[in-house]
């Protein structure tokens, strides 16, 4: 049911925010609505028309809302004169747009989007950011007020304020579709309805912008990605690691789409970050096996997508890489650096990557240490599990 009510939420929201005209107390009337729905439908069971359910329940406490509000007098007698939209009508990629609003910082707009159209809780939100759950929760109420200062109308907006908001567009849907793909939090590594939510709505701003590189990019990324979601957890849900999966699992079709995508967009310009991680899962996923890697043409790709983003994770994934070149010396020595960097230096992420490399070393006691820091850092249970089974392993072998 969890997963019914995250999907419906941007669907009901944008139907709501198209219909009241005010995004902040459509959002407000849905979480109510989300609300008596979790309470209710357990006991009564789900309705035959759930999002017609939360809509006629998220429109009556908007409209009582509104009767409260004496200056909204107008809003409101056009609300109850307003047609409904068809029942079947998905503005979530308009909602999506709205979000990212020019009047909006960027760091705004993703977070109000991951909010609204993602369903993503402020505290996952938050990690994503790398900031307290309260400075988050703090900017997504700033951005909902500038939303109902800007009388912002709930609308495509035309080409040219379009394309300036693609850049916030992709970046909310990459954020979503991570969330969906590795889970920052709770017992389950996979969170399937993100996932894919993000995938169609990256479909969606394809189909809108069928010549935008970046776009088609993205698209291929997640499908490159999504393609090995079976192979990624055992029975138990336990976290398998690329290179143990078993391959036969991965969607063929998702990945000849991914890979026909990103092999007719990366020759029209110079790529830019999404066509070249799409590239980069594209040699993961036409190598027969983990061994048949193309590891120096991984390398090679990495450097140039460090040189266009500014991020921690490019360097520990790059890292990864360089060890399979060069050795884990080589790649221990290209991690100094992220010490001083306040965004990752105590993230599980830099722990583990550590550890694998001082493993492959064979500093087993030193990999060990790194291990168990990883684990009591990361919230995502499969990865603690992942982790500390890694640490058990080599707690053996370190004392035989």
């Amino acid at each position: 049911m969890d997963a019914l009510l995250r999907e419906l939420a941007p669907q009901v929201t944008a139907a709501l925010t198209r219909r009241v005209g005010d995004f902040a107390r459509a959002e407000d009337a849905v979480q109510e609505a989300l609300i008596q729905a979790a309470e209710q439908w357990p006991r009564e069971g789900v309705p035959a028309n759930p999002r017609g359910w939360l809509l006629a329940v998220a429109q009556r406490r908007a409209t009582d809302a509104l009767r409260s509000d004496i200056a909204r007098r107008k809003r409101e007698e056009q609300l109850q004169e307003e047609e409904a939209p068809p029942p079947e009508r998905d503005d979530s990629l308009l909602l999506l747009f709205m979000c990212c609003h020019p009047s909006l910082t960027p760091s705004s707009s993703v977070a109000l989007t991951l909010r609204a159209v993602g369903g993503l809780s402020t505290t996952e939100i938050a990690r994503a950011y790398f900031v307290p759950e309260a400075t988050m929760a703090q900017r997504i109420s700033r951005a909902k007020a500038t939303i109902k200062r800007s009388n912002v109308a709930f609308a495509m907006p035309d080409a040219a304020e379009r394309d300036a908001r693609v850049v916030a567009v992709l970046h909310v849907l990459y954020l979503i579709f991570n969330e969906g793909y590795a889970s920052s939090e709770g017992d389950e590594l996979l969170r399937t309805d993100l996932s894919r939510e993000a995938i169609r709505l990256t479909r969606g701003v394809h189909h809108l912008l069928p010549g935008d590189c970046e776009v088609a990019g993205l698209l291929a990324l997640m499908l490159l990605t999504d393609a090995r979601r079976e192979a990624r957890t055992g029975a138990s849900g336990e976290l398998i690691p690329l290179d143990e999966q078993d391959r036969t699992l991965w969607d063929r079709a998702l990945i000849e789409e991914g890979v026909a995508l990103i092999s007719e967009t990366l020759p029209k310009q110079r790529p830019g970050p999404y066509q070249l991680q799409a590239a980069i899962a594209a040699v993961h996923d036409e190598a027969a096996s983990a061994g048949d890697t193309d590891w120096p043409q991984i390398v090679a790709l990495y450097e140039v997508l460090e040189e266009l983003a500014d991020n921690p994770m490019v360097t520990l994934n790059r890292a990864i890489a360089v060890a399979m070149v060069e050795g884990p010396s080589a790649a221990l020595a290209m991690l100094e650096p992220l010490d001083q960097d306040a965004r990752v230096r105590e993230h599980h992420r830099l722990a583990a990557v550590r550890a694998h490399l001082h493993e492959k070393s064979g500093d087993l006691e030193r990999a060990s240490e790194l291990y168990l820091r990883a684990a009591e850092r990361t919230t995502s249970k499969p990865e603690q599990d992942y982790l500390r089974t890694k640490l058990a392993a080599l707690t053996g072998r370190v004392t035989r």
